[in-house]
């Protein structure tokens, strides 16, 4: 355990290390920032003034090595447009992404599942065709689009629940949350469906398929023969030996959710990182987008970790070397 703890470490290292490079020349090759921050008036030995204070005045590698010196002192630099630590508007925003995608994926694992399973053991039903033909029209459809429509249908149209913004928040262990007020519940359900209708879709077909392949195996035919019931042989046996690639897709749509959760929030205004992200983009404010991708990255990393850990809950022959 312990080797294979360092050699995920290491590999965390490297892809970090990629990461600041990829994104760093990126943002180097994409603009001066200072065409951004200034007005148009300004004159020619501003903009050399603020490039100079900003460090935009030194060749790519002497500001990567400046970065990267910050970088392992915990310093990602400060965003060039709210003048504050990169790393603490992110902190700020996680928060706000994380309740944001947890929520989605939970109800789509909720519904997902047992959808799933149904079509699988009843596929002939005419539920389980409609389950079938709802989670391809859920694979299909635009996250951009039917965020728009279900704004007109829920908001516009019958005046249920909020468009836009987060609501009301609670500090609970120090973590402003929304979901425990029913202000902050409201606003929460439009953005988590909109997301998690592809999830949901994604874990139906993927638990469809699956189940039918497991419900084949000679062992299954076995417990049936011994008398178990259908629903002890499907709900428990069966289920075990689908639940690999299940928690496998969970862990890395997780990932996706919040990595790429851009659209969701930009489209209902949520206080998110993608939000921010967007706008630093548009601003060519390199720290903000440095940092956001780094512990986007590192994310990425903890949950691929966690999904490996779980795997040896799930099967006991699984070991993490």
């Amino acid at each position: 355990m312990l080797g294979y703890l360092i050699k995920r470490v290491l590999q965390s290292i490297l892809v970090l290390l990629c990461v600041s490079i990829v994104v760093f020349a990126i943002m180097y090759l994409s603009g001066d920032p200072t065409e951004m921050l200034l007005p148009p008036e300004a004159t020619q030995k501003q903009v050399e003034e603020l490039r100079h204070h900003l460090g935009l005045d030194q060749p790519f590698f002497v500001q990567y090595k400046t970065f990267m010196a910050s970088a392992l002192q915990g310093d990602l630099g400060k965003s060039f447009v709210f003048n504050k630590p990169a790393i603490g508007l992110i902190v700020e925003r996680i928060p706000a992404t994380m309740e944001l995608a947890v929520f989605a994926m939970v109800l789509a694992v909720i519904i997902g599942l047992p959808a799933g399973m149904y079509a699988a053991v009843k596929p002939d039903s005419w539920l389980a065709k409609a389950i079938m033909s709802g989670s391809l029209l859920g694979i299909s459809l635009p996250v951009f689009w039917l965020g728009i429509i279900l704004v007109l249908i829920f908001s516009v149209i019958l005046g249920w629940l909020p468009s836009s913004g987060r609501g009301e928040t609670e500090v609970i262990f120090g973590i402003r949350l929304g979901f425990v007020t029913w202000s902050g519940f409201k606003h929460l359900l439009l953005p988590a469906l909109t997301i998690a209708v592809f999830q949901l879709a994604l874990i139906v077909r993927l638990v469809r398929a699956g189940m039918l392949e497991v419900l084949l195996q000679d062992f299954v035919k076995f417990l049936r023969a011994k008398g178990l019931s259908a629903g002890k042989v499907v709900y428990i046996h069966a289920l075990k030996n689908i639940l690999i690639p299940v928690v496998t897709i969970i862990g890395l749509q997780l990932g996706n959710i919040i990595a790429f959760a851009v659209v969701t929030e930009s489209i209902f205004a949520w206080p998110g990182m993608g939000k921010l992200v967007i706008e630093s983009i548009h601003a060519l404010d390199r720290p903000v987008v440095l940092a956001y991708l780094l512990i986007v990255s590192l994310l990425f990393v903890f949950l691929n970790f966690l999904v490996d850990v779980v795997y040896t809950f799930l099967d006991p022959r699984i070991r993490l070397k």
